[in-house]
């Protein structure tokens, strides 16, 4: 926690002092200009890092229950700069969490990397988050609802280090990408010497976007897990459609008896506004030689956890047998400037516990580098 705490005053720090640089320097662009020069180097890079503080609280209520309160669903530190002109960095550190029997405050980070880019290629270094073709995988946690999410999602393990390299062509609309990680099987990833293979493709057009993903897991040593994802994101106006499939096998003919399915529809009311729904199938094959929880349970064990389980996703998955889950919600942006403040509701419910769920809360980012050039505005 000291070494958490001593980091963060570090960046604190970094920023104020380079804000006050800028505001006490005569040649320095005044806060607020359009000049679009602000923190510009010679190099004509931006030093000047996106620090943000990204919160989000909610009340949970079972509809069907007892279980209902407030709590907050997630607080994470954010940083994204550049280093000259090829090199950027990215950060999101979990503020909300222990680090138990591990004393590294690796253990709370989802990505921390670095990245160089010349010409239409990227190569990136450090944990970062394994690439699976699905939107819904794709979204971050602070803009996803836990019980209206797949298991898949909710299980895997999807931050691990890496390197990854890229090529994008020059129109932008379609990046080609290989990644190498640890596995997420892996309990001790410096010492089983497993890992995963990605393979994916990134595809964007004005009515369409696009990521596949052929991914092989190393679930034992040797022996890996088959995953073809395909997410895909259509558009038409102010309506918009994910439609994700992905499927898994430890051999390919049996790729299709382990499935996960999502559609989820969405329309823009103007930029306030934004209505969504979700629909969701799931099963898990019983001849499988892997588990994504890790934990290789009985299906006797499985179904007994899922009768003690009061939450209103299921323990467990079992083999064989289908699980269906939907749901819908609102978001709300009351700012018209930007959306860093979020209101939502939303409701959830599944075939397994046939229970109801109903969240609602607000999301909100406090963007650190705005708020010390403002104060150290007022102090000049």
């Amino acid at each position: 926690m000291k070494r958490l705490l001593t980091f963060l005053g570090a960046m604190f720090i970094m920023a104020g002092s380079t804000v006050w640089a800028q505001e006490v320097n005569s040649s320095a662009t005044a806060y607020g200009s359009s000049s679009g020069e602000d923190g510009i180097g010679a190099d004509g890079a931006d030093w000047i890092p996106s620090i943000s503080l990204d919160s989000r609280f909610s009340y949970d209520r079972i509809v069907s229950g007892d279980s209902a309160g407030f709590g907050g669903d997630g607080f994470w530190l954010s940083i994204d700069g550049k280093i000259g002109k090829h090199f950027s960095y990215s950060l999101s550190q979990r503020l909300d969490m222990a680090h138990g029997e591990d004393p590294s405050v690796f253990e709370n980070t989802d990505w921390l990397n670095l990245t160089y880019e010349v010409g239409g290629f990227s190569f990136t270094a450090g944990k970062d988050v394994l690439m699976v073709g699905s939107f819904e995988y794709d979204a971050y946690d602070i803009d996803s609802y836990f019980d209206m999410n797949s298991m898949f999602y909710n299980s895997f393990a999807c931050y691990q280090w890496g390197v990854k390299s890229m090529w994008t062509n020059p129109s932008e609309t379609t990046s080609f990408a290989f990644q190498v990680t640890n596995s997420p099987f892996a309990f001790a990833p410096r010492e089983e010497n497993m890992y995963a293979y990605n393979l994916g493709w990134y595809g964007a057009w004005d009515s369409y976007e696009s990521i596949w993903t052929f991914n092989m897991l190393e679930y034992a040593p040797g022996s890996f897990v088959k995953m073809l994802a395909l997410g895909n994101m259509f558009y038409a106006g102010d309506f918009s459609l994910m439609v994700d499939y992905i499927m898994r096998g430890d051999k390919v003919k049996n790729m299709f008896d382990d499935i996960t399915l999502n559609i989820m529809p969405s329309v823009n009311l103007g930029e306030s506004v934004r209505l969504f729904a979700k629909f969701g199938w799931e099963r898990m094959g019983a001849e499988l030689s892997y588990d994504i929880w890790g934990e290789y349970l009985s299906v006797e064990d499985q179904i007994a956890a899922n009768e003690e389980n009061t939450a209103v996703l299921p323990a467990y998955i079992v083999p064989g047998e289908d699980y269906i889950f939907y749901g819908a919600g609102v978001e709300y942006f009351p700012l018209k400037e930007n959306k860093s403040i979020r209101l939502h509701a939303a409701w959830t419910s599944n075939s397994y516990t046939k229970r109801h769920a109903l969240n609602v809360g607000l999301t909100w980012k406090f963007d650190l580098v705005n708020a010390v050039r403002y104060i150290t505005r007022k102090v000049n």
